[in-house]
């Protein structure tokens, strides 16, 4: 392979920690890798800014999406002059647009990508969900989507309590009545805006996949992972891979509805009847992607080498019964380290490489 840079954005990596951190210590994990990374912030205490075992050659604030895609283009290019740049892997929903957006122009700066289209990035969306569902075969649990407090008062006639109350992005609340259903709702438009979806909630054991599509239809790699504990805010805190026909079918379902290209999580649960359940699609890696490198599939790598061209080609079979159990731990960092950023929204080694060798 030609010289390689790979630039992560989604370095915030709290006790919901997002995806980038995860997803540079996997192309850091990849024995062929030997090239450079790159750390692309919003906030100058996302811990990945500081994280020294990463080895990032360079870490920059980027503008929030609501700052619109001008900002954005501008602040990467004006990355791309200061280092060298060949792929860029974005790993939140809400920058997805505007990055999908400016992919052609990325290109043209040298920078590969891997993304879904736009019509694939709204087809999976939570308020299209049940629509893919019916199309493609899926097993969706009743959803309905509301835009004001009125049309939430009237759907327990459609859907009874329990609910899950979720925003277009992120978050989501059970409400066991009508009144917890309104305050999650007020906490869902202030965070994200409309509309909200509304879900039926059921019981059962949660499986995650995280996967790569080629864009044809093809699933090019997969894990399959059952959560054995979760936070408060109902993240995954450990998991292990399985081996499940049903999770593969699933995914296959929706990777030759929707020819998805890139990577995704398909969230599921599995109900005491045996329902498989359909409950989101989220766009990008999840925060526990570095369990693909355990179960010898480093998707993230695979997406590296695909925004950079190479021919697509499918992953052996991951391997079942990996673990993964997330930790805490306090990071030390430097203050002129974090006044660097603070100041002017980048920090570089002192000695920028711009090209490393891919062996």
């Amino acid at each position: 392979m030609r010289q390689l840079a790979v630039a992560v954005t989604g370095l915030n990596a709290t006790d919901n920690p997002g995806p980038g951190v995860p997803v540079l210590r996997c192309l850091r994990a990849a024995p062929e890798f030997r090239g450079t990374l790159v750390g692309l912030a919003y906030d100058w205490l996302d811990p990945g800014l500081y994280c020294d075992e990463l080895g990032l050659v360079g870490a920059f604030l980027i503008p929030y999406p609501s700052q619109g895609v001008n900002a954005l283009r501008e602040r990467l290019r004006y990355i791309r002059s200061k280092l060298a740049l060949d792929v860029l892997i974005p790993t939140l929903d809400s920058e997805l647009p505007a990055m999908i957006s400016l992919e052609a122009e990325l290109k043209e700066m040298g920078i590969g990508t891997y993304l879904p289209t736009q019509e694939q990035f709204e087809m999976r969306s939570k308020a299209r969900l049940a629509e893919l569902g019916q199309r493609a075969g899926l097993d969706v649990p009743e959803t309905a989507v509301v835009s004001s407090v009125d049309e939430l008062v009237r759907l327990h006639e459609r859907i009874p309590y329990p609910v899950m109350i979720k925003g277009i992005f992120y978050g989501a609340h059970l409400a066991t009545s009508l009144e917890q259903a309104i305050a999650a709702f007020h906490l869902a438009v202030a965070r994200w805006g409309l509309p909200v979806i509304v879900q039926k909630h059921h019981v059962g054991e949660e499986y995650d996949v995280v996967a790569v599509g080629d864009g044809e239809g093809r699933t090019l790699g997969a894990v399959p992972m059952k959560k054995m504990f979760l936070t408060d805010q109902g993240k995954g805190w450990a998991g292990v891979t399985v081996k499940a026909p049903a999770l593969f079918e699933v995914t296959r379902k929706f990777m030759e509805h929707t020819r998805w290209r890139g990577p995704c999580e398909i969230e599921i649960l599995r109900t005491a009847a045996g329902r498989h359940l359909l409950l989101e699609v989220n766009p990008r890696f999840p925060a526990w992607v570095y369990l693909s490198v355990g179960a010898g599939q480093n998707l993230p790598w695979l997406v590296a080498r695909l925004a950079m061209g190479e021919r697509a080609q499918l992953l052996p079979d991951a391997k079942p019964g990996v673990m993964f159990v997330r930790i805490s731990l306090d990071q030390i960092a430097q203050m002129d380290d974090f006044q660097q950023i603070a100041a002017t929204g980048e920090r570089t080694t002192p000695a920028v490489v711009r090209t490393t060798a891919v062996a």
